[in-house]
């Protein structure tokens, strides 16, 4: 995790140089509008069961877990592609996204906000909920 925010600070700091504002990751206290802005992306593009998960505490990752599904592996995609482009747009934060490939699973990190969209199938195989819920049935 460390390595992501690492390059991409360094990517930010290339960037500034050549006089673009992009920064590589939210300032303090902006996790709160990223967190809200992802929530309502993924519920305009219609993904399903959308869970959110405060990390404060409990990993030094980031601040918020978004775990969503999205019904195909093209709608998985394209969920990702749109939330990722309207977090560049409006707060400037680039997002490291891997996955959009396959379109099973994609990781989403903005820094402070991890998202997880996945196909309801890979969802319910990794069950990534019971790893951070403390209420949630043992199987």
């Amino acid at each position: 995790m460390e390595d992501i925010k690492l390059s991409l600070a360094t990517q930010a700091e290339g960037t500034a140089k050549s006089g673009s504002r992009v920064k590589a990751k939210p300032q303090d206290g902006m996790s709160e509008e990223i967190l809200a802005a992802v929530l309502k992306s993924l519920d305009d593009d219609k993904a399903e069961d959308i869970l959110q998960i405060e990390l404060r505490g409990k990993s030094e990752m980031g601040d918020y877990m978004v775990i969503a599904s999205g019904r195909s592996s093209r709608q998985v995609t394209s969920i990702a592609e749109k939330l990722v482009d309207k977090l560049k747009q409006e707060f400037r934060v680039i997002s490291k996204m891997e996955g959009r490939e396959t379109g099973d699973w994609v990781l989403i990190d903005t820094g402070d906000v991890i998202v997880h969209i996945f196909r309801p199938e890979v969802r319910e195989f990794y069950q990534l909920e019971k790893m951070w819920l403390p209420n949630s049935p043992k199987v």
